[in-house]
């Protein structure tokens, strides 16, 4: 069974976090949904958010994704957190999937993991990083690293998600489920 670590900062866009993390469960995919630190963490909204453990409590463990949600503020949270970045970079050294929406994608950015790769983004959050091949696109998946750009393509992303994971046929399950046609 795959495993995803969805880490959670304050500020994070709530929408994004929720349907990824429940469209990935729905999938029976095992999410570690993991706080910068302990305690709640309130969303962008002011959603609050009950990660079931630390980014601490978990750095020892492997897992096939990590996926960051944005929301601008929760993005420069964890762009600003070295573990995170380390943790990214570990991902992209093992060959392993590592995906962020919104503002997140920011973060892959920042800890040099785009350079030379197609991405995608909330508009303006990628803007200055010449190195960065920008798309337009709802969900961009470039080698191991899926970008996605904001809240309206969640469920897009999430559904991407699954079938990287677990298959095009378990993706289908999933979505005709949603009911979205």
């Amino acid at each position: 069974m795959a495993t995803v670590l969805v880490p959670l900062a304050q500020g994070c866009e709530e929408l994004e976090a929720v349907t990824l993390i429940d469209l990935l469960r729905r999938a029976d995919i095992t999410v570690v949904v993991a706080g910068l630190e302990a305690g709640p963490v309130t969303a962008s909204r002011g959603v609050v958010l009950v990660p079931e453990t630390t980014l601490d409590q978990i750095s020892d463990r492997d897992f096939d994704m990590v996926v960051l949600p944005g929301g601008l503020g929760g993005a420069q949270r964890l762009e600003a957190d070295r573990r995170i970045a380390a943790l990214l970079r570990r991902m992209a050294e093992q060959g392993r999937y590592v995906a962020a929406i919104c503002a997140a994608p920011r973060v892959l950015a920042s800890a040099g993991l785009l350079k030379g790769r197609e991405a995608t983004a909330y508009p303006g959050i990628l803007d200055g990083q010449a190195e960065i091949r920008p798309s337009s696109a709802a969900v961009v998946r470039d080698g191991t690293f899926i970008t996605s750009r904001g809240p309206g393509t969640a469920m897009d992303f999430a559904l991407t998600l699954i079938e990287l994971l677990c298959g095009r046929e378990q993706r289908d399950t999933v979505e005709a489920a949603l009911q979205r046609s």
